[in-house]
C-alpha cells in the first residue's frame, strides 16, 4: 500500500488556497456542529477496504483543519489501531445519520491497542490529536458531508 502523504499535501494546498474551505457540501469538506459551535475540516475520504486499511499510516504531519473520513457501507461496530501511525489522532465515531456517538482522544502513535467504536457506526473522522478537546467536540455533535445520505444535518 502506498503512502498517503501525497493526499495530505494536496489537502494542505487546498487549505492554503482556501478553495475547499468554504464550499457547501463539497466532497472535500466535512462540517461539524454542536452545542460547542461549529468547525470545518478538509478531508480525504477512505471508502474502500484498501483506503480504510491504509488510513493515515506513515503521515508525518497534518494541517490543523484537515482529517480523514472513513466511510462504511452500513453501520457496524468498528475497531481501529495506530500501527504505523506517526501522529496522535482524535477519532470521532458517528452513526448512519452522522451523529457522533463516541470520541476517542489522543490515540497514541504506534499503539496496537484496539480502539473500539462502542456502538455501530458508519463514519469515523480522524483529526489531529487534541483537536476535539480544543474545539469542544463531543457526543451528539453532527457531521455534514455528501457521503452521509441519511444525515441529521443534511447537505443543502
Amino acid at each position: 500500500m502506498g503512502n498517503r502523504g501525497g493526499s495530505l499535501i494536496f489537502l494542505a494546498a487546498m487549505l492554503a488556497s482556501g478553495q475547499a474551505a468554504w464550499a457547501a457540501c463539497d466532497a472535500e469538506v466535512l462540517q461539524l456542529r454542536g452545542d460547542w459551535g461549529s468547525a470545518r475540516f478538509v478531508v480525504a475520504v477512505a471508502d474502500s477496504v484498501k483506503e480504510r486499511a491504509q488510513g493515515l499510516m506513515f503521515v508525518e504531519q497534518m494541517p490543523a483543519s484537515a482529517g480523514m473520513l472513513f466511510v462504511y457501507d452500513e453501520p457496524h461496530p468498528v475497531s481501529f489501531w495506530m500501527k504505523n501511525t506517526l501522529i496522535p489522532l482524535d477519532m470521532l465515531f458517528a452513526d448512519a445519520q452522522g451523529v457522533v456517538v463516541s470520541v476517542h482522544e489522543n490515540a497514541i502513535p504506534g499503539d496496537l491497542t484496539a480502539i473500539e467504536s462502542g456502538a455501530p457506526v458508519q463514519y469515523v473522522l480522524e483529526i489531529n490529536g487534541g483537536m476535539a478537546a480544543r474545539l469542544g467536540i463531543a457526543e451528539g455533535s453532527q457531521m455534514q458531508h455528501p457521503t452521509i445520505t441519511d444525515a441529521a444535518w443534511a447537505c443543502e
